[in-house]
């Protein structure tokens, strides 16, 4: 394959939801361009894109493919993505990079769970659209209702029919083209005939015609002018008026085919072919750093990192986009998002699982090389003195979490880097090794995604894991004042062990007064302030550390080690050894020795005697809250809610967002772990959720009775 200018290139993700046929529309489409000379299928696990051992495994696309073809003087990169909302971190980076989407829909499911969610994205990324009808030739199939199903989701003036079937099912082998007016009639083998439209439809098409003809008219003032002065406008006006449409978003141009039976894909590759915008005709990539790089194939080269794959026998393979100039074989670039060098070695053109070498690729054009060192999903390479930093890309929030540890304890390490190299893959995969929680935490995106991290690690790193519910960041605090004292005395032979602490805690709240006075066991006890230190506590909260010793009962050379004491048990909490916060700590009196007392003996004897009075203080257990933010169609508003009630969930508010209805509550976490799951299975795959902490409450008596139980059977008292 030849090395294409900007012009000539158009970039096109292709979206839908699960079962729409997007990889089999990607066969056809390689299939017409020269790319293939035989259809694989998905049934067969002999398509080009789908070609993971994953993917042969769950009979569906995870990953994001890109396949390159040649149409006339014009190269098309498509990308095929996945349709599972689960695996929607595939199709983050392959919308990010291209200027125009093809947004297929199954015309007997109409429109999907996964419709509805590629649509949220491709608007968030403000991305052209084509809507493209497949499954015509089903016998259950309903254009007509696919395509009100389409209006009422995107608005009704924005789908604009460009082609229309005479008949759907058995009988769907012809369509009629209302901006070429023509009818394209199919064999069902592949072959087709460009025939005039029969006149029973002509009616039809002239109204739909003139439709699009004014849909195109509308983009552009010297359009309308020309609308108005010759009634009509020629198929390239139209075209130009068509392409400002979709770039503006007020206008998606609406095809129909069979995927499987390859019929309508050639015309649909033509339309994309004249229509979808080159990469001289949308912005470049924002770039942070205040530069302003430029298409042109002699100015500096760079490229963005938008994917990166691990393949057996090969390594890493990486994906990128030529952002400017020209890349060729041999180039020294630097990464500029961690100042290192790197040398592309190799440059690839890609068709699914194949890749053909190629010398270079100028700006706008996507391709791969492989070995590199350094560089991973959002980097910027560029040649050396251009310090070039491009947008990174904005990747969905993980929804599920779980912890994982390696059955062996001696593989933790070899699970570390393996849990590297799949987050390095699909940035949606988070881990986090939690101090507080004690345990190795995988955020994703459900439970269809976790099945991805458990087949990697049976079948590419062979090792077996276990995988649990994560614990739950509770916090620890008191409710009232309490008293009490601890000696820590050891004797062994030579010097020992000695220390005494007499301690009063309380709960702390910002700007409260100095101590002065306390009632203890229903006494009075004044106590006198000498010194006061504020601790800011890593998870959150304070702890106020106040020396109120007299007459030298303790050194002051031994309060740092009583307050560390104090802070281990502080990290390790007396209940369910969750952090603790917000309390004042008065050390009022004690006793030492002059031989035996040292640092080890007064930390202990803090420690203890601050335990101690922490369980007498009305000690409560605070559990994180959690913003949820819902949206679902409003027929399952009322479900929706009744499940977040049964969560402890609190509603605190309703609205409309795109259509949708949007619940706000407030959820504990620990009500929320199987939320993703319970959500779809509650909305039928069509509600989406967002999640965000709030703030820490008590929880009820009776959990914490529960909690403090489980901790003492886990752990002992």
């Amino acid at each position: 394959m030849k090395s294409y200018s900007p012009e000539q290139i158009r970039n096109i993700v292709i979206v839908g939801s699960s079962g729409s046929g997007k990889t089999t529309l990607t066969e056809s489409i390689l299939y017409n361009c020269g790319i293939v000379h035989k259809r694989g299928t998905v049934l067969q696990k002999n398509t080009m894109s789908d070609y993971h051992p994953i993917e042969h495994h769950f009979e569906k696309s995870v990953f994001p493919s890109l396949m390159s073809v040649e149409v006339d003087d014009c190269k098309i990169n498509f990308i095929d993505t996945p349709g599972m909302s689960d695996f929607v971190g595939g199709v983050a980076p392959a919308v990010s990079i291209v200027s125009t989407s093809l947004l297929v829909i199954n015309s007997v499911q109409g429109v999907e769970a996964g419709t509805e969610v590629a649509l949220r994205m491709l608007e968030e990324n403000k991305k052209p659209i084509i809507l493209a009808f497949n499954f015509l030739d089903h016998v259950d199939a309903d254009y007509d209702k696919s395509l009100e199903e389409a209006r009422e989701l995107l608005g009704a003036s924005k789908p604009t029919v460009v082609q229309f079937p005479i008949a759907t099912g058995d009988g769907f082998d012809a369509i009629i083209d209302v901006l070429k007016m023509k009818m394209y009639k199919y064999d069902g083998k592949g072959g087709r005939e460009v025939l005039d439209i029969p006149e029973e439809l002509k009616a039809k098409a002239d109204e739909l015609h003139n439709a699009l003809v004014e849909k195109a008219a509308e983009n552009d003032e010297n359009l309308m002018e020309l609308y108005f002065d010759k009634g009509t406008l020629t198929e390239d006006e139209m075209r130009q008026g068509i392409k400002l449409g979709m770039r503006d978003n007020t206008l998606c141009p609406v095809f129909c085919f069979s995927a499987e039976k390859d019929m309508g894909v050639a015309r649909l590759v033509e339309f994309m072919k004249n229509i979808v915008p080159s990469p001289n005709d949308v912005p470049l990539r924002p770039e942070l750093n205040g530069n302003t790089p430029t298409r042109d194939p002699q100015s500096p080269a760079s490229i963005f990192i938008y994917k990166t794959d691990i393949e057996q026998h090969v390594g890493e393979v990486t994906y990128f986009k030529v952002v400017s100039g020209t890349v060729s074989e041999g180039l020294n670039l630097v990464n500029t998002t961690n100042d290192t060098k790197e040398r592309l070695s190799q440059l690839f053109v890609v068709h699914g699982k194949h890749r053909e070498k190629i010398d270079k690729l100028q700006a706008g054009d996507i391709g791969a090389t492989v070995k590199l060192k350094n560089s991973k999903v959002s980097h910027t390479l560029c040649e050396k003195g251009i310090d070039y930093k491009f947008e990174e890309i904005h990747f969905p929030t993980p929804l599920y979490t779980v912890a994982i540890r390696a059955e062996n304890e001696s593989e933790d390490e070899k699970m570390g880097e393996c849990l590297s190299k799949l987050s390095n893959e699909d940035p949606t995969f988070v881990v986090e090794h939690s101090k507080e929680l004690k345990q190795i935490l995988v955020h994703c995106r459900g439970e269809h995604h976790l099945s991805v991290l458990k087949w990697y690690f049976e079948n590419i790193f062979d090792m077996p894991i276990v995988i649990s519910e994560p614990r739950i960041a509770y916090r620890e605090t008191i409710t009232k004042v309490a008293q009490s004292d601890y000696r820590h005395k050891k004797q062994s032979g030579g010097a020992g062990q000695f220390g005494e602490v007499h301690l009063i805690i309380e709960p702390y709240e910002e700007g409260m007064p100095d101590p002065t006075t306390y009632k203890v066991n229903g006494k009075d006890m004044k106590v006198s302030l000498r010194g006061k230190e504020e601790h800011p506590l890593p998870w959150g909260g304070k702890l106020v550390f106040c020396n109120c010793i007299v007459g030298g009962a303790i050194d002051a050379r031994f309060l740092p080690a009583i307050l560390k004491g104090i802070m281990e048990k502080m990290e390790d909490g007396p209940l369910t050894g969750s952090y603790a916060r917000d309390i004042r700590v008065c050390v009022y009196d004690g006793k030492m020795h002059t031989v035996d007392s040292n640092e080890i003996s007064f930390k202990l004897a803090g420690k203890y005697a601050f335990s101690a009075a922490f369980k007498n203080a009305g000690p409560k257990i605070l559990e994180p809250i959690y913003d949820l933010s819902v949206k679902v169609s409003s027929d399952k508003v009322g479900d929706v809610m009744g499940d977040l009630q049964t969560r402890r969930g609190l509603i605190m508010g309703m609205g409309s967002d795109y259509g949708y209805e949007k619940l706000e509550a407030k959820v504990p976490l620990s009500e929320v772990g199987n939320y993703s799951t319970a959500l779809s299975s509650l909305t039928q795959g069509r509600g989406v959720f967002s999640m965000a902490f709030s703030n820490y409450e008590k929880v009820p008596g009776e959990l914490q009775d529960e909690l403090i139980k489980k901790h003492e059977a886990e752990y002992g008292e």
